[in-house]
């Protein structure tokens, strides 16, 4: 059974583990290079209260991630968040996304955000649907804004304008 609880740092290799394997093999990530334990350090310490990380916990292993952070840094976004998920690649399809989207909407809810964004790289099917599934709708493109893999890839921006 999958369990959805808050992040901690104990959890930060796995983390580390997931997204460097989607900088190595995928566009789900404009990151060129892997990172090491002390930049998901740094990472991790930018969440918090106000800005949740939450995991996917299967048979005691991390498969999933998911958390909030600022949008923007000006004041009038704050109460726009921005959206990130990463789910192991051993674990795509078996509804950990869902189980992570649905927790991490509940938070942005009670948290008090009005709106939460996504940006999403072209191609990646999966991300979109499961953002549409969550009521997210595609706002805008930016067109060949990150270069990775010798290829010019585009920007999806996802939106949910919460109640």
């Amino acid at each position: 059974m999958v369990r959805i609880r808050d992040a901690v740092e104990a959890d930060l290799p796995s983390m580390m583990e997931i997204y460097n394997e989607a900088i190595r093999n995928s566009t789900v990530t404009f990151d060129t290079e892997e990172k090491t334990l002390e930049d998901k350090m740094r990472w991790f310490r930018k969440f918090g209260e106000r800005y949740p990380l939450i995991v996917a916990e299967l048979d005691g292993k991390v498969v999933g991630y998911c958390g909030l952070k600022s949008f923007r840094e000006k004041d009038a976004y704050r109460s726009t968040t921005e959206l990130s998920i990463y789910i192991n690649k051993n674990y795509r399809g078996n509804k950990i996304g869902s189980l992570l989207m649905k927790e991490i909407i509940e938070r942005a809810i009670r948290l008090g955000y009005h709106t939460i964004i996504s940006g999403i790289s072209g191609g990646n099917e999966a991300s979109f649907k499961l953002h549409e599934k969550f009521g997210f709708e595609c706002v805008g493109r930016f067109r060949e804004v990150g270069f990775k893999f010798n290829d010019w890839r585009d920007v999806y921006f996802y939106q949910r304008i919460l109640p």
